[in-house]
């Protein structure tokens, strides 16, 4: 049979041959059979209103192809399997119930299929009322109940801070799937749990931590977790069917895999070498290629760039990017076009291209935030921060850290000086801007809140704010007269910074800026501490990481100048002077007028180096 009136296949068919994609693409998208799709377009099968909803999200169709649409009784087409919508099992112990519970499961699905591809396109605040509906509508069936959940815990949180309402729902779900023993409570309990640990370990502070469970138990909650899950399905006793079983339980699953490496990366976060993490995010990317999954592919995309540019493989970084940059053109993702564009400037601020980076920070960017917030599409605060961060780093790298204090951007560096960042941020921009005395006593306070930066975590946020506390010594140094606050600083930086060295890089964000390279940065304390010649041996490890961004490399020549000078000696003073006009040199090349003063400043002054 052909229905007569077929507006609504014609115009899904033009729309989807204009977007560039094959039948078998868009119904992997909305989650249905090819087959189907063909006969939709054909005339030959009646779409439902919810399939052609689903089908302009992927198109941007903007309610076209919905009033398209007649009103029909027909169920959905069956749904392919893709990996993020997998449910077998209806209440714990029982089968396929009939009537009522057959439709409620068949809703149920329906809610979840609806909400992935809202959130794969970035429609958080859809995705979540759908989800919540999802919740709702599967009372009585904990396995259920505990899917909805774990979609909704993949949802943004504010930077720093606990999502509590998160944690209540997971603590519930994981308390009625206790007894259930089967395979799929199995893999509902780990996925659960790792989100749990996520979410617990995403305080920065006391004041934000859930009660007195801190990152620290987060951290090692994930790391129970992880060691219950078999290592890429090569570790665990194969049953009769060629599934991975532990204890007689499957718990293969690449689904389940996916999110526990996911979560549980970014709960370890904090607590584990950047080395480790990027073990893990390239375990994540192969379980995600695996998958097929959208959704954990643009997660394992995203945080195997960011470890490896933590771990200073900047131009394997630059592959990974480029890949990310097609996931989002394919998903069409508003938020993944913030996040690509967000990762482009973060290059461009490396590499100097300081124009481009300007027009997304200071142009486009604000216009994305607030498009977003008026959405309610993601916590507004999340965007916020990032944009903050890479303003205050481009202002920083110009030279031009003095409007900081002229804009409203001092005044939202401040609201959020409970992330430590930002108060390491704040003292550094008062070194920059001739504020010293200032800047000296914002370190003491932060040095006596943090019991000489002791509480710091040992990876994650510590490193770049110790980096930038690093910066801020060295200003205070080279101005001279804080000697004495500087024998009190320096030792615990110091020693927080004394496990990261060779060629990593501090990564501010996630991501957000490349600060510097912690070789370099330990350089400046030893610097600071009077010790030249152990100075010169951080500044030859900070060698290898600079090679990938002129700006990095001139900082670091003037660096190894000051220590030179410090060693003493003729040859040296020449060597200095070299350096000092190569720096001044990129300097000017890049429109770095900070640096520029300073070298110019040095190369007048030679005993402006000498101190310490």
């Amino acid at each position: 049979m052909t229905i007569e009136d077929n507006a609504l296949g014609s115009e899904l068919r033009r729309r989807r041959v204009a977007a560039g994609l094959s039948l078998s693409e868009l119904a992997r998208k909305v989650h249905c059979s090819r087959s189907f799709l063909s006969r939709v377009e054909t005339g030959q099968r009646r779409a439902s209103v919810e399939l052609a909803q689903l089908c302009e999200q992927v198109l941007d169709a903007k309610g076209v192809l919905t009033a398209l649409a007649p009103p029909s009784l027909d169920p959905l087409p069956r749904p392919v399997r893709t990996g993020s919508t997998r449910r077998t099992a209806g209440p714990a112990g029982g089968g396929r119930a009939p009537g009522t519970g057959a439709q409620r499961r068949l809703e149920f699905d329906r809610l979840l299929r609806r909400g992935d591809l809202s959130h794969t396109t970035g429609d958080m605040r859809e995705a979540d009322r759908l989800y919540r509906a999802a919740l709702h509508g599967a009372a009585g069936d904990p396995r259920a109940q505990a899917e909805a959940v774990i979609r909704m815990a993949r949802r943004w949180s504010d930077p720093g801070q606990v999502d509590h309402e998160v944690l209540h729902l997971i603590r519930n779900s994981l308390a009625e799937l206790q007894g259930d023993g089967g395979a799929e409570a199995v893999g509902l309990r780990l996925r659960l749990t790792a989100h749990l640990a996520k979410k617990v370990s995403m305080a920065v502070s006391e004041d934000t931590a859930a009660g007195r469970v801190g990152p620290e138990e987060g951290a090692g909650l994930a790391d129970d977790t992880l060691s219950r899950l078999p290592a890429d399905g090569r570790d665990g006793r194969e049953g009769r069917d060629g599934r991975d079983v532990r204890d007689g339980r499957d718990v293969r699953d690449d689904e389940v895999r996916c999110e526990v490496l996911t979560e549980c990366r970014w709960a370890r976060y904090d607590f584990t070498p950047a080395a480790d993490a990027l073990a893990l995010s390239q375990r994540l990317h192969d379980a995600a290629v695996r998958l097929d999954s959208p959704y954990f592919h643009g997660e394992a995309l995203m945080a195997l760039v960011i470890d490896q540019l933590r771990t200073g493989r900047v131009y394997s970084a630059l592959a990974t990017a480029s890949q990310y940059r097609k996931y989002a053109a394919d998903t069409r993702s508003v938020l993944a076009t913030w996040q690509r564009h967000t990762l482009d400037a973060l290059l461009d601020l490396w590499h100097g291209r300081f124009d481009a980076a300007a027009h997304w920070i200071l142009g486009e960017s604000p216009k994305y935030i607030e498009g977003l917030h008026a959405d309610l599409a993601v916590p507004a605060d999340a965007l916020r921060q990032t944009r903050l961060g890479q303003a205050f780093w481009l202002l920083r790298e110009q030279g031009r850290m003095a409007e900081l204090f002229t804009s409203d951007l001092a005044e939202d560096v401040e609201r959020h000086a409970y992330f430590p960042i930002w108060r390491a941020g704040l003292a550094l921009a008062h070194c920059e801007t001739g504020r010293h005395a200032e800047a000296a006593d914002l370190l003491a306070g932060f040095a006596a809140d943090t019991v000489a930066f002791s509480r710091f975590p040992p990876s994650g946020w510590a490193v770049p704010t110790l980096v930038v506390l690093a910066e801020a010594c060295a200003a205070l140094d080279i101005q001279g007269g804080y000697e004495s606050r500087l024998r009190e600083l320096v030792p615990g930086l110091r020693e927080r910074l004394a496990p990261h060295d060779g060629q990593q890089i501090a990564l501010a964000g996630w991501p957000t800026v490349l600060v510097g390279s912690t070789a370099r940065a330990r350089g400046l304390l030893a610097l600071a501490a009077g010790e030249p010649e152990t100075a010169l041996g951080h500044f030859r490890q900070g060698a290898v990481p600079a090679r990938s961004s002129q700006p990095e490399l001139a900082r670091l020549r003037l660096a190894r100048a000051r220590a030179l000078r410090g060693v003493g000696g003729a040859g040296n003073e020449a060597q200095a002077q070299s350096l000092l006009q190569e720096s001044l040199r990129s300097a000017r090349a890049y429109g770095m007028a900070g640096l520029a003063a300073q070298c110019g400043r040095l190369l007048e002054h030679p005993a402006d180096t000498d101190r310490g």
